[in-house]
């Protein structure tokens, strides 16, 4: 009786402490631990704060005040230095803080559109977090007031054009930091404003920048790591939605299990090839359509040459579905894993090395692990989408599947056309991201008095890799939406699907009904895209880490 009573406290403990943490929950930072998944959890929850754990200022304070100690004793670049080329300028004591006002003022020079809201709160978390590492000699007014910024979601319109992302993304954080200092615009509830007047409703004063404050703000990675976090998130997704259509494809087909087999896997073991097999295998355990290779085996062997009617095996859009998205799996795995080395990192120059007494002037600014791995990321998602592609085009093509009707037409072919229209979509969409994949890593273009000679262009990787990631959404919508026509055809199949491509089907049907007559479906399309990203059961459980494959 004791123990029940025991557990059943317990039990009710664990409900409070669970519901405490609901109604104020806390996204910690300590400059060491944060997730691309805290970064979400954040942008997509707006009850949710950044809280900064406690600890972390004692470090913090102290390299301040080391930093505070010394710039009137050393040359220090960038506190009592000019910028760049006129590093050899030296700045006297009583002008460093205009010095910092002058860079942030200078170098919001942004061109564009404004990237993406979240874009910017994903950078805005990333810098902060950068900073409460304590090496970029920042005060604890800085940090309080960017996390406060943060909190409120007040966010800096930033411009997609600007950085070269080597010296960091200096134009993008730029705009960021301009806003701290109560100048240029920034999005609040949902409004476009001047950041003053926003601050003015929100009783928060204007930022005035110290010694060192506008570099530690903008010199860094931050902005082009919080869309390659966000690149990250959604990859992630579209590899799930990628297996399931392929799942989906192979069913429709009554393509062989052979090509997915454990064996086959184990013989060439590329862990992205054995994960993608082994997710395949458990989505389609529940499909009855499969066809084992055993049904050849009865088959006499002419003396003389004979066709037959059967497919011995796929097309490679269908039988290599492992090989082709192997990579693609770890190309995903590895931009998870740069970018959550870089959103814990100390990305300014130089760092304030307290413990060494000494300031390290170096190039942790400089954006090439990000944009080598979004240009990674980038051409595995471009391949995606060819993959997709190609099968849309195979259940389109009458005469390459040699079951279905001419583009999938359920009416009368020629009079209407099915989904002759989408093909055109798809296939353009495909070609734009084709186009996309020259990599932005090799395209260094010397700048600032030759001073920045070898740039990253991380940023631009960054933001390529972002719409090749949306054109593949588009893309998979389409072969969705064609894969639910086909099974429409089929009448019959829907009750032997695997339980992944039945919930697909109808997720699909929900927001694109069934063509039958021609109609227009440009409102149609764009409801299939969303619920691909926002339905709950899409995601499968893919380690990104490749630990267990």
């Amino acid at each position: 009786m004791e123990s029940t009573s025991l557990k059943s406290i317990a039990q009710n403990t664990l409900l409070l402490q669970r519901k405490q943490e609901f109604l104020e929950p806390k996204i910690s930072l300590n400059g060491k631990h944060l997730k691309i998944r805290d970064i979400d959890l954040f942008i997509n929850n707006p009850g949710i704060s950044v809280d900064i754990e406690q600890t972390t200022f004692d470090f913090i304070n102290q390299t301040r005040r080391f930093l505070e100690e010394e710039l009137s004793k050393r040359i220090i670049y960038g506190v009592n230095t000019g910028f760049g080329p006129m590093a050899s300028h030296i700045i006297n004591t009583e002008q460093v803080e205009k010095l910092q006002e002058n860079l942030i003022r200078s170098h919001a020079v942004g061109m564009g559109d404004p990237i993406d809201s979240r874009y910017v709160l994903a950078a805005m978390i990333i810098r902060l977090n950068t900073l409460v590492r304590g090496y970029s000699g920042a005060s604890e007014e800085l940090i309080r007031h960017l996390q406060k910024f943060i909190n409120h979601r007040i966010t800096p319109i930033v411009p997609e054009h600007g950085a070269v992302g080597t010296s960091g993304d200096l134009v993008q954080l730029a705009h960021i930091a301009l806003a701290l200092m109560g100048q240029g615009n920034i999005l609040y509830r949902g409004k476009n404003q001047p950041a003053a007047q926003a601050l003015q409703e929100l009783g928060i004063s204007p930022y005035k920048l110290k010694a060192k404050e506008g570099l530690a703000l903008i010199n860094g990675t931050s902005a082009m790591s919080g869309v390659a976090a966000l690149n990250c998130l959604q990859a992630h997704r579209l590899m799930s939605l990628a297996i399931r259509s392929g799942a989906y494809a192979l069913e429709l087909v009554h393509g062989h299990r052979d090509a997915i087999a454990e064996k086959l896997q184990e013989v060439r073991p590329h862990r992205g090839q054995i994960a993608v097999a082994q997710t395949l295998r458990a989505t389609l355990v529940s499909s009855q359509m499969l066809h084992d290779r055993s049904s050849n085996h009865d088959m006499d062997i002419p003396e003389d040459v004979k066709e037959i009617s059967s497919v011995v095996q796929e097309i490679y859009s269908f039988r290599c579905i492992p090989q082709i998205l192997g990579p693609v799996y770890e190309a995903t795995c590895n931009a998870k894993k740069v970018v959550e080395v870089e959103i814990n990192s100390s990305s300014d120059n130089p760092i304030v090395d307290v413990e060494g007494r000494t300031f390290l002037h170096g190039g942790n600014f400089h954006g090439d692990y990000i944009s080598l791995a979004m240009d990674y990321l980038k051409m595995a998602f471009i391949k995606l989408a060819m993959l997709s592609e190609r099968r849309i085009n195979f259940f389109l093509h009458e005469k390459l599947n040699n079951f279905f009707p001419p583009f999938l037409n359920l009416e009368t072919p020629g009079l209407t056309l099915g989904l002759q229209g989408l093909q055109f979509v798809a296939t353009s969409t495909t070609s734009q991201s084709q186009t996309l994949a020259f990599p932005q890593y090799v395209h260094s273009i010397p700048t600032n008095g030759d001073n920045q000679d070898v740039v990253s262009m991380g940023m631009e990787a960054a933001l390529f890799c972002a719409k090749v990631i949306e054109n593949a959404y588009i893309v998979l919508a389409i072969e969705f939406i064609v894969l639910a026509q086909a099974t429409d055809f089929r009448k019959t199949s829907y009750d032997k699907l695997s339980n992944s491509s039945k919930h697909l089907y109808e997720g699909v049907r929900s927001v694109f009904p069934k063509v039958t007559e021609d109609r227009v479906l440009i409102d149609e399309l764009p409801r299939v895209v969303d619920f691909l990203k926002s339905d709950q059961h899409i995601n499968l459980h893919l380690d990104l880490n490749g630990s267990n494959v």
